[in-house]
């Protein structure tokens, strides 16, 4: 019987480690606080109101992304602030998704199940919306909160909450392109909006990916 040969280095510990990574990504609540995140710092309360969860869990979820080294955090009296640790993480989060949506056929019946919602199939990519950034006859809305937009926002969109949007539709103009957009990849407020604004005759589609996959595609953000 052949015996397997001694190890003389033990790479337990460097398994141990990227397991550490894995176990960070494994929960949907985290997964969902980070992107949330690409919007910039946000306090514990803002995360767990939009990500619809209590404080009390969206405080553990951030604990164990702190603890993968994920996200940073900056204390503000009582208050502590968390943010991405760095673009890397951003860069890393943008290949991860895409490597889920080309690969697992779960995933990919969830995306064919979004695509058949309300507005769900009149998307522009990313390449095509720098290019459209530049045409004067093209209107950037983000259908976020007010309080969303002011924190960071792509340059050069304009801020109409899709709460707001039916109230205010006679402020885009009727020979205008329009682009909306959300905050992440999977979010469906700017399918929405597409619905809404189609009824009202306007030519719009919905920016694929939303501000997250605009920031990890090296799009920046500007403040209000």
């Amino acid at each position: 019987m052949n015996r397997p040969e001694p190890n003389d280095f033990d790479d337990t510990g460097v398994y141990d480690q990227l397991a550490r990574l894995g176990k960070a990504l494994s929960n949907p609540v985290r997964l969902r606080l980070l992107d949330l995140l690409e919007q910039g710092e946000l306090t514990v309360e803002e995360l767990a109101r939009a990500a619809h969860q209590s404080v009390k869990n969206t405080s553990a979820q951030l604990q164990q992304l702190r603890a993968a080294q994920l996200v940073e955090t900056r204390r503000d009296g009582v208050r502590i602030h968390y943010r991405l640790a760095g673009r890397r993480v951003s860069r890393f989060l943008g290949e991860f998704q895409t490597f889920a949506e080309e690969t697992l056929a779960g995933m990919k019946i969830e995306l064919d199940e979004l695509s058949r919602k309300p507005g769900g199939l009149q998307r522009v990519s990313i390449k095509e919306f720098r290019e459209r950034l530049r045409d004067e006859h093209t209107v950037i809305i983000d259908v976020r909160a007010a309080e969303d937009y002011a924190r960071g926002h792509i340059p050069g969109a304009v801020s109409i909450p899709l709460t707001e949007l039916r109230q205010r539709m006679d402020e885009i103009p009727d020979d205008h392109d329009v682009i909306a957009y959300c905050d992440g990849p999977y979010c469906f407020a700017s399918g929405r909006a597409v619905e809404q604004l189609e009824r009202a005759g306007h030519p719009v589609r919905r920016l694929d990916g939303g501000l997250a996959r605009w920031v990890r595609s090296g799009g920046r953000l500007q403040s209000a």
